[in-house]
């Protein structure tokens, strides 16, 4: 997924295409600039049964997507992997970004019920299905994760996780915007709560 031709992701994919034992391909993202849109209009161009979101600089750990599938195949339509549980852990990154994360994924599989403790990582394996149908209203950041897991645990999906190991980065800078993202995060966040303990607030539209 990219955003504009001038992207220079794009050319070191291009060369790479044929190249690979799978198959690789560039889709541009139409909706508009930012991570959220880039992973709609990745959701909008796949045609398997199950769409993993994987960051281009390669810190998620990829070796655990055919644990995940098989969760899929289990008949789970959500497979989170999981940095917070046994089993998984983080490996450098912003110290606050990474307490925030850990205190808001244990918070809400503890408070809240869903059924991970990494809610907030977007290395997800999700069922074509369940996006197909579910509403995501997030053109923002990666913060549409958080969005798409806490409305498919509320619309009844079912939801498991793998432990895997996230490693920073070792060149280029992130793209990540911690103070312009966290109010999404919050609303999300506060959304899951909400959908727990007043679950007859809801509106049934926004679930699914």
């Amino acid at each position: 997924m990219y955003d504009s031709d001038g992207d220079s992701t794009v050319a070191a994919v291009r060369a790479k295409i044929g190249t690979t034992p799978f198959d690789v391909r560039l889709v541009r993202n139409d909706l508009g600039p930012g991570p959220a849109n880039a992973i709609r209009s990745g959701i909008i161009a796949a045609t398997s049964e199950a769409i993993v979101v994987v960051m281009a600089d390669l810190s998620d750990q990829l070796t655990v997507i055919d644990t995940m599938f098989a969760r899929v195949s289990d008949g789970y339509d959500l497979v989170a992997g999981s940095r917070y549980m046994r089993g998984g852990k983080q490996i450098g990154g912003p110290l606050i970004k990474a307490m925030l994360s850990r205190v808001a994924g244990v918070a809400l599989f503890v408070l809240a019920g869903l059924p991970t403790h990494d809610a907030t990582n977007s290395f997800k394996m999700y069922r074509t299905d369940l996006l197909r149908k579910l509403r995501i209203d997030g053109d923002g950041g990666f913060e549409i994760s958080l969005e798409i897991t806490v409305k498919a645990w509320l619309a009844g999906w079912r939801i498991a996780e793998v432990p895997s190991t996230w490693t920073d980065r070792v060149a280029g800078g992130s793209k990540f915007r911690l103070l312009e993202w966290l109010p999404k995060y919050l609303h999300w966040f506060l959304y899951a709560l909400r959908g727990r303990w007043l679950p007859w607030s809801m509106n049934p539209k926004d679930e699914g």
